[in-house]
């Protein structure tokens, strides 16, 4: 005797927390609709979503294994229809439904034999989607009891799903139709070239056990990265635990990092575990890799080819399980070349190596789709009207430069988000003039770059593109340097440093 299918209440059980972690959309869909077609004892099942800018429904996750996707125009065939009327349908047999789209079923080679849709509501009751279900197993047809069921199932899956970031895209794609649709991948938004080689490569290394060193400018999304490594691999359930190596002084890095014995040090009145302990069957993100003193390095590499340690102060060897994704915007070759990082720990973390592009290297329309993105969620933070992005001022953000990457646009638009009255104009924009002379500093110091006309691509070595953008943020802040590492997201004593490298330390 075959199994009683899942209770209606238990079908997002195993899912809640899926959603909270971020985990790929696709996976977190696609394991949803598997777990709505055993419930309801179907073939098949199909999430459809409303495209609101075309007017058609496109399957965005489906047991569809002869075609990619299928679209079909509101109010054509019993998906369309029930989008259309927002009433639920069941179908028992196809032949003779003049509400059946028969294309669908040529093209695939399936052949229908029964089914049943019901409608997406959101908390405003609007029609956003459609579940549906195909082909009753052993035979026999859906009923209203078995529509009824769908439809509270369809109540369950609405709630979660508008907490993702894919029903606040689609939300946005209705009130700004003119705008791209955004692509999100663990809450990473664009579908740039570059990104989306990323994203294959990270769908690729996240289930194993891989040690993963992101690299790129800072601001370009590599805590984002790291985060979906974790929730899409096989410690998604244990801790993912950060330590930001810039924000630390080197003295306390290693204690941070793997914890002291009592009596370690004046004060260390009892043990205390470091963060390798603390993330033990997870993962350790450690940010800025490149301000890891050489001191440290060494214990870093014993943990990723023996997986032990030693606590500060300590003489017995600590075992730990844990995944090392690693971060930084430095040149790590070069580093090595200059003797300041260890070449040996260099290729141990390097085994998979992800590139991040800037932003300015993705291209206009993922500048578009993140300002608006942070225009509604500024306005959402702030709890503003949601402001319209003014032609001018959305040309000035996508020819500006962004040194400070995906970061400095998001500042840039909150700030904006504030200063505008219903619609954000290219004055309420907190950006410098290209062509302005840059605040003095030791001629000896930097060498001073022509200025460039606005439409003008600068190249430039990166000390200087941080160097100017560290200007601008003291600048906006007045001079005050805790409001200024606050907005750089970087701690005081790293701006201090980077202030003193670049020959700034007596402007702030």
């Amino acid at each position: 005797m075959p199994s009683s299918p899942p209770d209606v209440s238990q079908v997002l059980l195993p899912l809640g927390g899926l959603v909270g972690r971020e985990v790929d959309l696709d996976a977190f869909l696609q394991t949803l609709v598997d777990r709505i077609a055993i419930t309801l004892q179907a073939d098949r099942g199909t999430l459809w979503l409303l495209d609101p800018v075309r007017r058609e429904l496109f399957s965005r996750a489906a047991h569809l294994p002869e075609v990619a996707q299928i679209r079909v125009k509101l109010g054509q065939g019993v998906a369309g229809y029930v989008a259309e009327a927002g009433e639920p349908v069941h179908v028992p047999d196809p032949r003779g439904e003049r509400r059946f789209f028969a294309d669908i079923d040529r093209m695939t080679g399936y052949r229908t034999i029964s089914l049943a849709a019901v409608p997406l509501r959101d908390s405003a009751g609007s029609v956003y989607g459609v579940l549906q279900v195909l082909n009753r197993l052993g035979g026999g047809a859906f009923t209203e009891e078995d529509t009824q069921k769908l439809t509270d199932i369809a109540a369950q899956v609405s709630t979660a799903l508008q907490t993702t970031s894919l029903y606040q895209e689609l939300q946005r794609a209705k009130d700004q139709p003119q705008a791209p649709v955004g692509y999100f991948f663990n809450r990473i938004i664009g579908e740039a070239p570059p990104l989306k080689a990323l994203y294959r490569l990270v769908q690729k290394a996240a289930p194993t056990d891989a040690t993963v060193l992101l690299r790129g400018e800072s601001g370009c999304g590599k805590e984002l990265f790291a985060r979906a490594i974790h929730v899409n691999g096989p410690r998604r359930d244990k801790p993912f635990v950060k330590v930001d190596c810039a924000a630390l002084p080197a003295a306390l890095i290693e204690n941070e990092l793997f914890g002291h014995e009592k009596g370690a040090f004046t004060g260390a009145d009892h043990r205390v575990p470091g963060k390798f302990e603390a993330a033990d069957g997870g993962t350790v993100f450690i940010d800025e890799l490149g301000e890891l003193p050489q001191a440290v390095q060494g214990k870093l590499l014993r943990v990723l080819q023996d997986r032990e340690f030693e606590r500060v102060g300590g003489t017995q060897a600590v075992k730990v399980d844990v995944r090392i994704v690693a971060a930084t915007h430095r040149d790590l070759p070069r580093m090595v070349e200059e003797g300041k990082f260890r070449e040996d720990l260099y290729y141990r973390i390097k085994v998979v190596e992800l590139l991040l592009p800037p932003l300015r290297e993705r291209g206009a329309e993922d500048i578009e789709r993140l300002a608006r993105h942070f225009v509604a969620t500024a306005a959402k933070r702030h709890r503003l009207p949601v402001p319209r992005l003014g032609a001018t001022a959305l040309a000035r953000l996508k020819r500006y430069r962004w040194p400070g990457n995906v970061r400095e646009l998001e500042n840039c638009v909150e700030s904006a988000v504030v200063l505008s009255e219903g619609e954000i104009l290219e004055e309420h924009l907190p950006l410098p003039s290209l062509d302005r002379a840059l605040p003095a500093t030791d001629p000896s110091a930097t060498p001073r770059v022509p200025a460039a006309a606005p439409d003008a691509p600068l190249l430039l070595p990166l000390a200087e593109v941080e160097r100017r953008h560290i200007l601008r943020v003291l600048e906006a802040v007045k001079g005050n340097r805790t409001a200024a590492a606050r907005t750089l997201e970087i701690g005081r004593n790293t701006l201090a440093r980077k202030l003193k490298e670049y020959g700034l330390a007596d402007e702030g």
